[in-house]
């Protein structure tokens, strides 16, 4: 008799759902529409990406200078969309620098002056810090002062360890959507299969990094691509056994205390970071399909 609390508490364990953070990056838009940046355009496509998230914890993070037409009026409507779902704002530095290429003080100025608009809109400092292209040093002493800086001002890093080239779909599909709706249609269910087996290989080289599966943290930027596949996307996303949670309780897991071990010019996933910093090797994530590195090539021809 007394086995049978054990073997049902093993059973419950068994059936405890994954874990997922969606983090939406670029705020107000991620660029993969130029003529698409006036406040009508951005209104609409945010609309349609909010609505099959709320409920999820979702968080956006902002580069208010990102699309300085809409005026500092648009963004706040843009941003109280946001917050109107329930959902977390984050600083994801003003412009968008890239810190390989500027002086530390530039760009922790840069990061600075998206407070502004973050504190107009949430009335607080924001908690949480996403680095722009996910570069965090190239060399040690720019890591550090960094981390330093960011520690100083309260800052809670935000990882990644879902990354994904969904930007470059992005581009793709503005595209195809102002030419031929079919091909955007192929575009959109070719994003879901790639990004279903970029989630398959981040669960795989997690676990081995950790040594467990953890709450994962996934990348996505704010676009028109993101917006039409979010409710599939979701449903993907389910279907391999998640559940979603905040950002906030993510990070209480230990795998997000385990030590960053790279230092360089590349943006990467913590999966990889961690897998430096044990010795463990992690492969490269699944490659982009061809059909759409070969859209993506064209558009400039």
């Amino acid at each position: 008799m007394r086995l049978l609390p054990l073997v049902f508490t093993i059973a419950i364990a068994a059936a405890q759902p994954r874990q997922v953070v969606i983090t939406i990056d670029d705020l107000p838009r991620g660029g993969d529409n130029a003529s698409a940046n006036d406040l009508v355009s951005i209104r609409a496509m945010t609309a349609k990406l909010l609505k099959p998230l709320k409920g999820t914890h979702a968080m956006g993070f902002v580069n208010p200078g990102r699309v300085p037409q809409i005026g500092e009026d648009g963004l706040q409507s843009i941003l109280r969309m946001w917050l109107g779902a329930g959902l977390e704002l984050g600083n994801h530095s003003h412009t968008h620098r890239n810190i390989n290429q500027i002086p530390l003080a530039e760009y922790t100025a840069d990061i600075l002056k998206a407070e502004t608009a973050l504190q107009q809109a949430t009335g607080k400092r924001p908690v949480y810090y996403r680095h722009a292209f996910l570069f965090t040093g190239k060399d040690e002493a720019t890591k550090s002062g960094l981390a330093q800086f960011l520690q100083q001002h309260n800052y809670t890093v935000a990882p990644v360890t879902i990354d994904n080239s969904d930007w470059l779909f992005a581009a793709v599909y503005a595209d195809a959507l102002k030419k031929d709706t079919a091909q955007a249609a192929k575009i959109r269910q070719t994003y879901l299969v790639y990004m279903a087996s970029l989630f398959a290989f981040f669960e795989s080289a997690g676990k081995k990094v950790a040594g467990e599966d953890f709450p994962q943290i996934l990348l996505i930027h704010a676009n028109q691509l993101n917006a039409d596949s979010m409710p599939d996307l979701l449903q993907m996303i389910g279907t391999r056994g998640y559940e979603f949670v905040s950002l906030e309780q993510a990070l209480r897991h230990p795998a997000y205390r385990l030590a960053d071990g790279y230092t360089g010019t590349s943006g990467i996933s913590w999966i990889h970071r961690w897998g430096k910093a044990k010795g463990i090797p992690t492969p490269g994530e699944p490659p982009e399909p061809k059909e759409i590195m070969e859209l993506f090539r064209n558009r400039s021809k």
